[in-house]
């Protein structure tokens, strides 16, 4: 049985550029800077961590950019895989967002916006279970009403988002409300710092994960208009839009709060907002977090379920998942399953240790989708004819990029797999518990096909 409707081009570069950085910047830069800082215990090194993974990040941004210029299908990551590895190594990479990350984040970043808006409304944690799942579901009922919707609403959450971070450091310098002073000395770490080595290592992941989430514009692949222009050129201005921002906004802080009087996250954002705005400082702070993870929030909950459209249409998960509105032209199905998933984990709220064991294994998948592409490139080399869109991006300076960002994400994966070897081996374990599963989907498809015939 063939699913009915098709998914509709409508996404443009400033949608697209706007779904990378609404994705990535999400609380992260409010609290990570604080255990960097205070770690390397020098501007200068914090600036190195955030430049070396800005051009990780668009390392990887190239090779996604021509992977999504070979395959502009819905899926990404997925559909990647299973051109490079088969079928049943994409199933399981798509196993893994279905069951644990996808609906696992959404939560996560759902119950952030909660406790931020609990900020402005003591709530109880019943109250802020309901504020999460609402935001869950106003943002489901706008992405049923199609693509377009959802991304006009996700480009005015990015321009609100970058407009307050970007107006932070203008304000704070104009009215010269911190000291040049805390940058010096430059490069010399303070005393009580971390060793240099290990203070490095740190910040990496911290930063790294800072970063996440810029690969998800792929999944909507099937649905960017010209996704062979489009898809690398929004990939790198929202990769190079992030990494701008992560400097400027840490560069600020840094300007309002010395090093030394760094303790935590939470603290440091405080303090940094208190010089800013005074007494509101927490509120107008709390603000901006809001508008920033929700719209981390909507890019997930809009990327995330194309990859179980996408294997719905390989016939490899629920039927029902690959049908398309004729009206609207969302895959209402695998949208609505992802946002029951997602409102149960905020119920039960678990979802943090649920994503902690599968970080290493998500991590591995990504180095693997990079990987891919010495693997298509051998097999169909750029400027071949065959492929609709062979040839119309290469990456620059192949093979540098793909080598720079693998060698990075190796040292990741040591550092991940040494830090906690019990959650990498769990995460591997459950992944793999999709082999069989793929076998009753594969089989379930096949006969589909046969009555279909």
């Amino acid at each position: 049985m063939k699913p009915h409707g098709e998914l509709r081009r409508q996404i443009g570069l400033t949608s697209a550029a706007a779904i990378v950085a609404g994705e990535v910047i999400a609380v992260g830069i409010f609290l990570t800077p604080a255990g960097m800082a205070k770690s390397l215990g020098s501007p200068f090194w914090l600036l190195v961590v955030w430049l070396v993974m800005g051009i990780m990040a668009l390392s990887g941004a190239f090779c996604y950019g021509e992977l999504a210029a070979r395959f502009p299908e819905a899926g990404g990551g997925y559909v990647y895989l299973r051109e490079a590895y088969g079928r049943r190594f994409a199933f399981i990479y798509g196993w893994k967002c279905f069951l644990v990350m996808d609906p696992g984040l959404t939560a996560a970043l759902a119950a952030g916006v909660a406790s931020y808006v609990g900020y402005f409304v003591k709530l109880p944690p019943a109250g802020l279970k309901l504020v999460a799942i609402t935001a869950i579901g106003l943002l489901t009922a706008i992405n049923l009403r199609g693509v377009k919707p959802g991304a006009g609403m996700l480009r005015a959450l990015t321009v609100l988002k970058l407009g307050a971070l970007t107006f932070i450091p203008f304000w704070a310098i104009a009215l010269r409300l911190g000291n040049f002073s805390n940058f010096l000395p430059l490069v010399a770490q303070r005393p009580g710092s971390a060793p240099l080595a290990g203070a490095l290592a740190g910040a990496m992941v911290s930063a790294f994960f800072s970063f996440g989430g810029w690969w998800d514009l792929s999944k909507l692949g099937g649905e960017v208009r010209d996704p062979g222009k489009t898809m690398p050129r929004a990939l790198m201005l929202g990769v190079a839009a992030v990494t701008v921002v992560y400097v400027m906004t840490s560069a600020v802080f840094i300007y309002l709060v010395p090093i030394e009087q760094v303790t935590s996250g939470e603290t440091f954002a405080a303090q940094a907002g208190e010089a800013l705005f005074g007494t509101f400082g927490g509120q107008v702070l709390s603000l901006i977090v809001v508008i920033s993870v929700l719209g981390s929030l909507a890019a997930v909950m809009m990327a995330a379920p194309r990859v179980y459209f996408a294997m719905a249409r390989d016939g490899l998960f629920f039927r029902g998942v690959a049908e398309v509105s004729e009206r609207t032209g969302a895959p209402s199905g695998a949208i609505l399953l992802q946002a029951m998933l997602a409102s149960l984990l905020v119920v039960i709220g678990t979802f943090d240790q649920i994503i902690a064991y599968f970080i290493f294994v998500t991590v591995l998948f990504l180095a693997m989708t990079v990987a891919s592409i010495f693997i298509l490139r051998k097999r169909t080399p750029v400027g071949s004819n065959s492929g609709s869109s062979a040839g119309r991006f290469q990456i620059p300076g192949y093979p540098i990029p793909p080598i720079v960002f693998l060698t990075l994400v190796a040292l990741l994966l040591i550092l991940l797999g040494a830090n906690n070897p019990k959650q990498a081996l769990l995460g591997l374990l459950v992944a793999a518990a999709g082999w069989p599963a793929y076998y009753l989907f594969s089989r379930r498809g096949r006969s589909d096909e046969t009555e279909s015939d």
